[in-house]
């Protein structure tokens, strides 16, 4: 991987800065950068009985909790990793199977505020490495996706816009405007009939918007009506986590504002106005309403905005607002019942922002995520 970083400050004097920063907010915390090879299992617990989950999921294997590296960006040492994504393909900055980490604050660590996007080796030890920063239109990055040739399109919250870089981090177009309203979910679709897309949540009116790519760029809002707290930088709940499961052309939308999971199934085939969330997002209207279910609802899930689609159909949500000494994963099947409930970080809560699980069956799953109480990119595996 040839990662290209645009030196603009020494990299001690980044660090220093950010280490004497502190925490603004309860979505993101302390900027500590522990060893990457460090391993984290005294951390991981598992709270199932108190959950009564199945337990007979993905999770409970996952025992090794182990850091890749941290997520701070060398050049402008910015914090708070909010977007997660894996390259799909060796392109520019990456190598497949690296990981794309966008930082939602400063150096200074005030909410709303970060504007860069940092690639890392999926191996203990890595190094982030600058790939794009935009103060202007990328400000605020709260999650990010990698096409198949890794074009990044990023939703950009203070921004209020979506940004799209190439792989080496130059800017192909800004997509902003209508019906782009405070984004804050970003999933890129490849169904197995049709042309590719990249599906993108509004925290600011609860819409789902779904871009067409290719040649040019045109959009259409799908749903409307999830629901919004309408927060401030680092207080936001609304339709995020997204992701695309292909076998079915589902989409998940995780909302923290009401704990919930929703699949929107055969998403393809939805328009411009074909679904409407009603009831606090209990029930669903238009004409595409048959195509949407609530997977899940209520607890464990509290304030969750991250999540990662594994290779069975189940999905994992991370959680925000948890009590301190819990951030909790609760992986979900496919039929929508709670198989495991883990702890991952101890300390204060609200540290789970931005979720990718890679592998083809349980012996190789990786989970990948970005732990904002220590600033770095972490995974769990067997």
């Amino acid at each position: 991987m040839s990662l290209q970083v645009q030196k603009k400050l020494s990299t001690a004097a980044a660090i220093a800065g950010l280490l004497a920063s502190g925490c603004s907010g309860s979505q993101g915390s302390t900027s500590t950068v522990p060893a990457a090879t460090m391993q984290m299992q005294s951390r991981l617990q598992s709270i199932r009985p108190a959950w009564k989950a199945k337990g007979d999921g993905i999770l409970h294997q996952l025992k090794n909790q182990v850091v890749i590296g941290s997520t701070i960006d060398p050049v402008y040492g910015q914090l708070n990793p909010y977007g997660l994504d894996v390259a799909k393909s060796t392109s520019g900055a990456f190598t497949k199977g690296d990981l794309a980490v966008c930082n939602f604050n400063d150096s200074y660590n005030v909410q709303g505020t970060g504007y860069t996007i940092v690639a890392l080796h999926p191996k203990p030890g890595s190094s982030p490495a600058l790939v794009a920063a935009d103060a202007t239109r990328l400000l605020g990055c709260d999650a990010l996706t990698l096409t198949s040739n890794d074009t990044i399109f990023a939703a950009a919250f203070a921004a209020n816009d979506n940004p799209v870089f190439s792989s080496s981090g130059t800017l192909i177009t800004n997509l902003s405007g209508t019906p782009f309203n405070y984004p804050f979910g970003q999933i890129y679709a490849q169904p197995m009939h049709g042309s590719p897309v990249v599906y993108e949540s509004n925290a600011g009116d609860g819409s789902i918007v779904r871009i067409n790519i290719g040649g040019s760029y045109s959009s259409e809002v799908i749903a409307t009506g999830f629901p919004v707290n309408g927060g401030q930088p680092g207080s936001i709940l609304g339709p995020a986590g997204l992701q695309y499961d292909r076998n079915g052309d589902a989409l998940f939308v995780v909302d923290g504002q009401n704990n919930s999971v929703t699949k929107i199934s055969g998403v393809s085939g939805l328009h411009a106005g074909c679904l409407t969330v009603e009831s606090n997002g209990r029930q669903f209207g238009g004409r595409c309403r048959s195509h949407a279910r609530v997977l899940y609802s209520g607890a464990p899930l509290n304030g969750p905005i991250s999540s990662a689609l594994l290779f069975n159909g189940g999905i994992v949500v991370g959680n925000t607002l948890d009590p301190n000494g819990q951030n909790l994963m609760i992986e979900i099947n496919p039929g929508g019942h709670v198989l495991d409930v883990i702890d991952v970080d101890t300390g204060a809560a609200g540290s789970l922002f931005g979720m990718v699980a890679t592998g083809d069956n349980a012996a190789d799953t990786r989970l990948f995520f970005n732990d904002d109480n220590d600033n770095n990119l972490q995974v769990l595996e067997r």
